[in-house]
């Protein structure tokens, strides 16, 4: 187990075992044991963390990664086929009764409809500092669960607790409002450490609020058909002027040790044992690597990234490069071949198809395996055996994505372009990337790629800047703005005669 424990952790830790976790609400507080108490109040919104990040790492990261340039999952020799779902997701004709999406709708419901629960309990118990201060991070959670909700899908349900009433279909820019509502008002009843401490790792703060905040405005325009950028660089200037800074190193932020900094905002936190759902390694490695990392099990070679991304990472000296695997493969000592079969094992960036429909690599032969992996979440020697997920934590907003941010937001109001470009050598110093004297948009979204790679920002990006019908590995392009935004699922629309299916579906 990690060597920290924060209060919505701890709990997640705790109730990781469970199998049903959606009990009845006597089973777990009366009227006689309402939360007083932190410990208790910490007891009661657990779940709320625990439901978050247990489809933070998968459902959700394959929603916004694989459906954009950035990661694919092909078929190799007929496995990872599994009826298509992957490919679906690759070439943008998904429908809906995919599965994946299905899962991702039930995730982000299933985290709202546990808010609204612990709400109504928290609000029964006596008045204290303690339990606004709860309150507020519980409202804040929400509005994270329904910022990804209305990301994808748009037009959402608003659901509140106590009714069996089927809830009514609000639209996208209702759904804003009622997000920007939420923060607004509990932003300044979050704590605001001067860094995000252990303590508050995992948790909701202040600073979290702003950056869902800067994060929600910077998108306005796809949302509310509004732009918001000069709002967005005023919750930006807010997250910089409080003393979070970005770390020395890098790769630190994705270890398996990773745990709280003076960078990391908000993060789901994952613990091997008891808090699972952070699968990258199981995943991405080949099984031929498990001997270099000491795995206590076999990868499953499945997603890797396409070679016009990875072609991006072309900085010289930039630390990033490292975080990919390519070409041919050796062990920690670096000079003793790893075998696949007979031969070296070579990852080629270049991913040749040998069957079209299925999107099928075929077989391995000559120890060529098609696609350049991350280890950018670094493989965990202490991943669990029989789960295979491991312990790194995952940022879901951090300073530089902040940067980031300010800088296009800077670039698309004809703000200041020095300031522009010294957030963007911010990012590029601590790397040890060469400096940038002019920058586009295009620049910032390539800097992003290379900044966030598989943190679950891709989709979101791309869609702002007007690229995710764009062409990239087998998916032809042109799909249609419907594409922005995914199906109601099909099994929803049946238990909910409100629901009205997206335009293009």
């Amino acid at each position: 187990m990690k060597k920290y424990l924060t209060a919505a952790a701890l709990v997640a830790l705790t109730l990781g075992s469970c199998t049903k976790l959606d009990v009845d609400v006597e089973s777990q507080l009366t009227s006689e044991n309402f939360p007083v108490t932190p410990d208790a109040f910490v007891a009661a919104t657990g779940t709320v963390y625990q439901k978050f990040n247990s489809g933070f790492g998968v459902d959700i990261w394959r929603m916004y990664e694989l459906t954009s340039e950035e990661a694919i999952i092909t078929a190799r020799n007929g496995g990872y086929y599994d009826q298509g779902r992957y490919q679906t997701l690759h070439k943008h004709n998904w429908l809906p009764d995919h599965p994946i999406i299905l899962s991702a709708w039930q995730w982000g419901y299933a985290g709202i409809s546990d808010c609204n629960r612990v709400l109504d309990i928290l609000d029964k118990s006596p008045n204290s500092p303690t339990k606004t201060q709860f309150l507020n991070e519980i409202r804040a959670m929400r509005a994270l669960y329904y910022f990804y909700i209305m990301d994808m899908f748009g037009n959402v349900p608003i659901t509140t607790f106590g009714t069996n009433e089927s809830p009514k279909q609000s639209t996208r820019a209702e759904v804003f409002s009622y997000i920007e509502k939420e923060l607004l008002a509990v932003a300044d009843g979050l704590s605001a450490p001067a860094t995000v401490t252990t303590e508050y790792y995992g948790r909701p703060t202040k600073w979290m609020a702003y950056a869902l905040l800067q994060k929600l405005y910077m998108n306005a325009q796809q949302y509310i058909g509004k732009a918001m950028y000069a709002e967005s660089i005023t919750y930006a200037d807010k997250i910089m002027a409080s003393s979070m800074a970005l770390v020395s190193d890098y790769n630190t932020l994705f270890s398996p040790t990773n745990a709280a900094n003076s960078e990391t905002i908000f993060a789901a936190i994952y613990d091997a044992n008891y808090s699972a759902g952070n699968a990258i390694t199981r995943y991405t490695l080949h099984s031929t690597l498990r001997g270099k990392y000491s795995l206590p099990f076999s990868p499953s070679n499945a997603q890797c990234t396409l070679k016009e991304f990875y072609d991006t990472f072309n900085l010289t000296g930039d630390v990033r490069n490292a975080t990919w695997l390519a070409g041919k493969q050796f062990l920690a000592d670096g000079t003793t071949p790893i075998l696949n079969g007979s031969a070296q094992l070579d990852f080629t960036p270049e991913i040749v198809l040998t069957n079209t429909e299925t999107m099928d690599v075929g077989a391995e032969v000559g120890g060529v395996s098609r696609g350049v992996r991350s280890i950018k979440f670094y493989p965990d020697p202490n991943t669990n055996s029989s789960t295979r997920f491991q312990n790194n934590d995952m940022p879901v907003f951090r300073l530089a994505d902040v940067y980031l941010l300010k800088a296009e937001a800077l670039l698309r109001t004809g703000g200041s372009v020095t300031d522009a470009l010294s957030l963007v050598n911010r990012v590029r110093t601590r790397v040890k990337a060469p400096q940038v004297t002019t920058i586009t948009l295009d620049g910032i979204l390539e800097e992003r790629g290379r900044e966030l790679a598989w943190e679950g920002w891709r989709r979101n990006d791309l869609i702002r800047f007007g690229k995710y019908q764009g062409k990239w590995g087998f998916k032809a392009g042109n799909e249609g703005a419907s594409r922005d935004i995914f199906p109601i699922p099909a099994t929803e629309l049946v238990l909910n005669k409100n629901l009205k299916q997206n335009t293009g579906y």
